[in-house]
């Protein structure tokens, strides 16, 4: 990791020298330190694993950064986010709107802050501003932000003529749970309460957070993990990635009418869950992963996980040679990849749209016999071919882990804490990079968790995505990315 202390005028040409060089902004957090605000922003590159961290000071009483959203839409977004969450104003910014904060937070309350207090009592009514499509024939559609089914809440605003979508708006930020502030005081050393923490985040996500969590932890204490260790975590980071993506490639089916597939597809999705509640004794994989180790009840079956990959290219190929469905998937909600590189895309919905980013190869932790899966095209087709070819290919890395492991499967170690220190864990979730940053004081306690979700970066891309398309072809849109609401609203 290169850390590098800088003034305001040398932040701009740092950043913008590093992400010519091909690194990403990952992760911007801002630390109340009584007197000063410190903001770090975090850089990624990969092959090699290259980290840069760039310090900020300000003073607290007049928070204020300069904009580098010019530079970058993920910046902006971050400048946006500090903006609602400390009061830290970021000079220059285009659109310094708040993110976070709907319309009736009150107005000079930044719950981040050392003396946030208590909320102040919120008002009972207030909106937040939608730009209005004006031209003859155009009218709203408002969604959300409750919905007909199991889903978290969100806001859709349609501009449309007909069904032909001119502008979506989405408008998220309804879970907000204090999530990083929750972290502040507990302990990161021998107790399962911060773990516990960071497998809630994004539920569907539990082994990614807690891995990242852990990571980053490890990296702050100065404690690296055995091999075996690293290689049982990437296990259960897979068996994640398998039950997420047979849910989705049902989903997808069922979207268009063909319930048949996603009758298929749940079964399997059944059985991959009853293999994680065998594994780790917990169907959504809690529970296993902790800072210093690992703790596994068994390893899957080989064969068993072969058999389901076997399965679901069955369901794969029934879905795509039904033509209707081939027809509702093909240059649907299409991602161009100039955008997609733009906004900052992670994961499937950037592999999809043809860029080649995946954490087990930009910053691994243990040298894993991953397969590639490059895509292209960017269309819902593309979103779902992606699945289907990622589930193949962590089944083969899954079966190649279990068979080549040797030894217990339990490891535990006791960590200690004698500086403070910070720490960063990355981890390529099944929607994308995971990223968490720590810092840990001598007593081991955590001062400040930042989190990044993958769907945090991936949002801004649906209305992106939705230009030139129908209305109905929205929720089927929407399913081709399945971001998590929880896991961007923190």
């Amino acid at each position: 990791m290169v850390r590098r202390k800088l003034s305001g005028d040398e932040l701009a040409p740092a950043v913008s020298e590093l992400l010519a060089a091909g690194y990403r902004l990952a992760l911007v957090a801002a630390h109340d330190d009584g007197d000063t605000l410190r903001i770090v922003y975090l850089l990624l590159a990969g092959q090699p694993d290259r980290r840069v961290e760039l310090t900020l000071t300000t003073d607290a009483a007049t928070p204020s950064v300069p904009s580098l959203a010019h530079l970058s839409i993920p910046a902006g977004r971050f400048e946006r986010e500090m903006m609602d969450l400390y009061g830290v104003v970021p000079q220059g910014h285009p659109q310094p709107r708040r993110l976070v904060r709907h319309g009736h937070w009150p107005q000079e309350w930044y719950p981040m802050r050392r003396n946030a207090g208590n909320p102040p009592p919120f008002p009972s009514a207030g909106g937040f501003p939608f730009l209005t499509v004006h031209g003859p024939g155009v009218y709203e559609i408002p969604v959300g932000p409750v919905h007909a089914g199991l889903i978290e809440p969100g806001h859709f605003r349609f501009s449309v003529i007909g069904e032909s979508v001119l502008r979506l708006k989405a408008r998220l930020w309804f879970v907000h749970r204090g999530i990083e502030k929750l972290f502040e005081g507990r302990t990161a050393l021998g107790a399962m309460g911060s773990v516990e923490l960071a497998e809630r985040i994004s539920g569907d996500s539990a082994a990614a957070h807690s891995l990242a969590y852990s990571l980053a932890v490890e990296e702050a204490v100065g404690f690296d993990a055995p091999e075996p260790v690293h290689r049982l975590r990437a296990l259960l980071v897979e068996l994640e990635r398998l039950y997420n993506h047979a849910t989705d490639l049902g989903a997808l089916a069922n979207d268009v009418g063909f319930a048949l597939a996603n009758a298929h597809a749940q079964g399997v999705r059944e059985r991959l869950l009853r293999i994680n509640r065998r594994v780790t004794g917990h169907r959504l994989l809690r529970g296993a992963i902790r800072p210093g180790g690992v703790v596994l009840q068994e390893l899957p079956e080989p064969d068993e996980l072969r058999a389901l990959a076997h399965e679901v290219a069955e369901i794969s190929a029934l879905t795509l040679r039904n033509t209707v469905v081939y027809d509702r998937f093909a240059d649907t909600a299409v991602l161009a990849h100039d955008d997609a590189r733009a906004i900052g895309c992670l994961g499937y919905v950037a592999r999809a749209s043809g860029i080649a980013t995946d954490s087990r190869f930009d910053h691994p932790t243990t040298s894993l016999p991953v397969t590639a899966v490059p895509g292209t095209g960017g269309d819902v087709l593309a979103r779902y071919t992606i699945r289907r070819d990622e589930f193949a290919a962590s089944v083969a890395l899954a079966c190649a882990l279990i068979e080549e492991h040797r030894g217990s499967l339990r490891s535990n170690a006791s960590l200690t804490a004698t500086v403070g220190n910070s720490g960063v864990g990355i981890v390529e979730g099944w929607r994308g990079a995971v990223v968490h940053r720590v810092e840990v004081d001598e007593a081991g306690r955590i001062t400040r968790c930042k989190i990044v979700d993958p769907s945090w970066f991936n949002w801004p891309a649906l209305p992106v995505a939705m230009a030139d398309t129908i209305v109905p072809d929205f929720p089927l849109a929407n399913k081709s990315f399945n971001l998590s609401y929880a896991g961007n609203d923190l």
